[in-house]
């Protein structure tokens, strides 16, 4: 599977970026789909998963109210859409995508099977 997040820019503060995970070669369906941000100089930092059974979802609590994790079948994508950016969410962000996962590794980057490139998103005003 070759994924490849797209939708990054540059947004004001308050702003909204709807971000896609664009998968060829499997259908994104059947995978669990993790979203994951770098901001420069930290660590990597889960962002929000959807998992491949019933579709269940996970944010990380500064997520939490913002950002929606959701699939479009139709378009074999996994979306995020970020509403009331700020500064704090600068960074790259890219998509993994995973077929045995637990639930609790679904934070853990490591335990994807695939990762894509990442896009970036620049909150600034």
């Amino acid at each position: 599977v070759q994924l490849q997040a797209s939708g990054g820019g540059l947004v004001r503060p308050g702003g909204s970026l709807r971000l896609s995970c664009a998968a060829s070669g499997r259908t994104l369906s059947t995978y669990t789909v993790g979203w994951f941000r770098q901001a420069p100089g930290k660590d990597i930092e889960f962002v929000a998963r959807i998992k491949r059974s019933g579709d269940s979802t996970a944010y990380a609590d500064s997520a939490k109210g913002r950002f929606t994790i959701s699939r479009a079948n139709a378009k074999n994508t996994v979306d995020l859409q970020m509403n009331s950016l700020s500064a704090e969410d600068t960074g790259i962000y890219f998509c993994a995508a995973g077929e045995r996962l637990i639930t609790s590794s679904t934070t853990d980057p490591t335990k994807y099977d695939y990762r894509g490139r990442g896009t970036l998103v620049t909150v600034s005003s």
